[in-house]
């Protein structure tokens, strides 16, 4: 066999190594794209699954929004059970403003943590303070009833007073 017959075997078979290198690579990178597609569309249906939850969401937001608006109309109750100190603080915020107020609005005016005022918030709900609840982008808003600002104007029905705040 020739020196040239040799060289030509030794490049065959070199070029026959990088050609199934190459093919191997090319069946990764071909099955790499196939899990990449099988995810998008996997991302795409659970993106389509989360839209439709979101416009559920909206619609039960308007529906709660209409039950409230029903509720508006109930007379408020006379009878409001005696408040805490904290519980007091977190009336008179929503008692003194005129817009609906979100938890970290009447945090930072009251200086107590999230948390408790809406332990507070549900405390005065339950003791018969009728607190509006509506949402805007999920994210709560609050005020008091207004025909209720009106009686607590008129009859002092939280029986609030000076005295209660100094003795506490």
């Amino acid at each position: 066999m020739s020196l040239g017959a040799v060289v030509s075997m030794v490049l065959f078979n070199q070029n026959s190594k990088v050609r199934e290198a190459l093919v191997q690579v090319r069946e990764e990178l071909d099955e790499h794209l196939d899990a990449i597609n099988e995810n998008t569309g996997e991302i795409q249906s659970n993106y389509a699954y989360v839209q439709k939850i979101d416009a559920r969401l909206d619609e039960l937001f308007v529906r709660l929004d209409r039950i409230e608006r029903l509720l508006d109309h109930r007379t408020p109750r006379s009878s409001v059970k005696p408040l805490t100190h904290g519980e007091k603080q977190v009336f008179l915020v929503l008692y003194t403003e005129e817009e609906s107020l979100t938890y970290p609005e009447i945090s930072r005016r009251t200086g107590y943590p999230e948390a408790l005022v809406k332990h507070h918030i549900n405390e005065i709900i339950e003791k018969g303070i009728p607190v509006v609840k509506s949402y805007f982008n999920s994210t709560p808003y609050l005020k008091l009833e207004p025909r209720f600002k009106e009686l607590q104007a008129k009859e002092n029905l939280v029986n609030l007073s000076l005295q209660s705040f100094v003795s506490e």
